[in-house]
């Protein structure tokens, strides 16, 4: 019976010792491995909620025991977290919409003096090229004569000559009677302009008709005005005259000194260096100073004095009647290697009037790339340039409809460069170019053709803002004298006066210059400093929070990885394999199928078994001793 005693624990300490194994258990698991992971989704929400920083997170866990509490924070996190995305979906579309800053600047330095043209508004001598107008000033003098009852006066020896040549089939008269200048009731006229203005429909329009090849399609080229109509159909046929001509630029005669009578640059005397020449078919020779080529005029100081003064000769003695209407000069202020549009930027001065032209530089800079829709230089534009000169807006539309033309009607318009391997509009060849400019013009200016989409603004530009006054020149107490020295100086006839001369004084208003600059309105730094405010706005945190959810991110990511894998691992196990010839009875040695709620720490658990005793395997008769114990 003592033995037995002896042989039991007693029951405290027995339950101190479980108390240990259970604590060293705990200690054991407890302790971090090298790599540690979640067992599931709930753990990696819960230890995230319970350790991050971000503001509210910790609600979610700490009020579990409240339901409603735990919802209402959870409703409330998720709301918080949608609106501020909301914030950062905004913020990103401010960021890719590429919004610029205007920036004024206004500076003061010496100014280049810019690129003055001047022409001279008669673009032949008509005594130089009567002989090939003959026939066509002819045939204007007849209509004009039919239509208006005006006898237009001729010289008689172009009548005589007129009359004694042979026309051919296809001698101008031909031509000129597929496109006839026509006078109708303007209600017969159905292809008006929408802008045109509301005059009595009783009155008279004029007009020209022109037609395809075939004679199927014809329309009227209706004006307003007579002259406006006169002038563009003799245009019309001047030009084909012009094309038909090898030598009409041998028809141009450069006298500068004949049209400049006085040049001065900063009280300084202009010569033949500082300017070029190039002659426009309609506005005739034109002089261009300070342009590319020559040593470019700078100006220190604002005023009259310090720019450039000219006196030009203003005779229409031997002007082209029916196409020469405007008496005086044309001038164009531009920039360097810039092409002189003169129909678009110029303006006209009077004969017997000095003008002075104050000019305000002004100088845009725009972004590129994705800020603005404009180019460098032109290489990313798809229109060829046709003119030598660097890339404008102006160059490439002009240059795009040329091309359209070569392609469209199979000739290039008079007025524009000459593209490679095509040849002028000339209707001895091109019988219905008239019909195909005038269509294609009309597509032009609705944008069909697509050039004002094209053609893109430059990033960098130089203006010139112009402002003109006008005096009476000369005075009529000094003109017997001044008219009296150009009379010696350039052989002027004195008994034109006042309409044959004019002054023209090009100068800078003011020393200062205005440059209209570009600057990124958002950029990268912008953008994160306006997410951390709204970060810190609707959490109270910083970077490192961030750097939290992205870990929480990767961790469901892998989570969900682990869990799968294990999840296809079981199935493989799930089909129970036959029995081994070394399986035993003991569970403690059978193999264990890992499930899905598997732990995430693996141990190997030692299971020591003693052999039986065989005394303890016979019945046994409790003793009194033992009852009493």
């Amino acid at each position: 019976g003592g033995s037995v005693k002896a042989g039991k624990m007693p029951e405290g300490e027995k339950t101190r010792q479980c108390k240990q194994e259970e604590e060293q258990l705990q200690k054991e698991e407890e302790q971090e491995g090298l790599i540690e992971f979640y067992s599931s989704y709930q753990e990696l929400f819960q230890f995230f909620c319970s350790n991050t920083t971000i503001h509210g997170a910790i609600r979610l866990v700490c009020s579990k025991k409240n339901k409603m509490k735990t919802a209402f924070w959870s409703v409330l996190f998720f709301l918080t977290f949608g609106l501020m995305y909301w914030q950062f979906g905004i913020l990103y579309r401010e960021y890719f919409s590429y919004p610029v800053n205007l920036n004024l600047n206004l500076n003061s330095d010496r100014l280049t003096f810019p690129a003055v043209t001047l022409c001279t508004l008669n673009p032949y001598r008509y005594s130089a090229i009567r002989k090939k107008l003959d026939e066509l000033d002819q045939i204007t003098h007849q209509t004009l004569l039919d239509l208006y009852d005006y006898n237009m006066s001729l010289p008689q020896s172009d009548w005589s000559t007129l009359s004694a040549q042979k026309r051919s089939s296809r001698s101008l008269l031909h031509h000129v009677q597929r496109h006839p200048l026509r006078r109708q009731k303007r209600d017969n006229l159905v292809n008006l302009p929408e802008n045109s203005p509301s005059v009595d429909k009783n009155d008279w329009k004029i007009g020209f008709v022109l037609c395809s090849e075939n004679n199927k399609d014809c329309f009227h080229q209706a004006y307003s005005s007579g002259v406006d109509a006169v002038r563009e159909w003799y245009s019309f046929h001047y030009i084909n005259i012009l094309a038909q001509v090898p030598d009409a630029k041998a028809l141009d005669e450069s006298d500068f000194e004949n049209f400049i009578y006085a040049c001065r640059f900063n009280e300084a005397t202009c010569d033949k260096a500082n300017y070029t020449h190039f002659h426009h078919p309609l506005y005739g020779n034109c002089y261009t100073f300070n342009d590319n080529s020559s040593s470019l005029w700078t100006s220190s100081l604002p005023g009259i004095n310090n720019g450039l003064s000219l006196v030009v000769r203003t005779e229409q003695n031997d002007f082209i009647p029916l196409l020469s209407t405007v008496t005086g000069a044309r001038v164009m202020v531009h920039d360097q290697n810039e092409p002189a549009f003169m129909d678009d930027g110029g303006f006209n001065v009077r004969p017997g009037i000095e003008t002075s032209i104050s000019m305000r530089k002004e100088m845009t800079v725009r972004l590129g790339g994705s800020y603005s829709d404009c180019t460098e230089d032109g290489s990313d534009v798809p229109v060829q340039n046709l003119y030598s000169s660097r890339y404008t807006e102006q160059v490439c539309i002009r240059s795009c409809f040329q091309l359209n033309m070569v392609e469209r009607c199979g000739c290039a318009y008079y007025f524009y460069p000459l593209p490679e391997g095509a040849e002028y509009c000339d209707y001895t060849k091109h019988v219905s170019w008239g019909y195909c400019y005038y269509k294609l013009l009309a597509e032009f200016k609705a944008d069909v053709l697509g050039c004002f989409h094209k053609c893109r603004k430059p990033c960098k530009m130089t203006e010139y803002q112009l402002s003109a006054g006008y005096s009476r020149w000369p005075s009529a107490v000094s003109e017997d004298w001044v008219f009296y020295m150009l009379s010696q100086q350039n052989k002027y006839n004195i008994t034109s006066k006042r309409n044959g001369v004019a002054k023209v004084n090009i100068f800078f208003e003011e020393w200062n210059y205005k440059t209209n600059g570009e600057s990124p309105a958002f950029t990268v730094v912008t953008l994160l400093s306006q997410l951390g405010n709204q970060w810190s706005l609707w959490f109270g945190s910083s970077v490192l929070s961030v750097m939290e959810l992205a870990e929480l991110i990767l961790d469901f990511i892998a989570i969900t990885f682990i869990l799968a894998f294990r999840w296809f691992r079981s199935r493989q196990k799930l089909s129970p394999p036959g029995p081994s010839p070394n399986s035993h009875d003991n569970t403690a040695f059978q193999d264990e199928t890992p499930g899905l709620g598997a732990p995430h720490r693996f141990t190997v658990e030692a299971v020591v078994t003693t052999l039986p005793s065989y005394n303890s395997l016979e019945p046994r008769v409790p003793s009194r001793d033992s009852e009493v114990g």
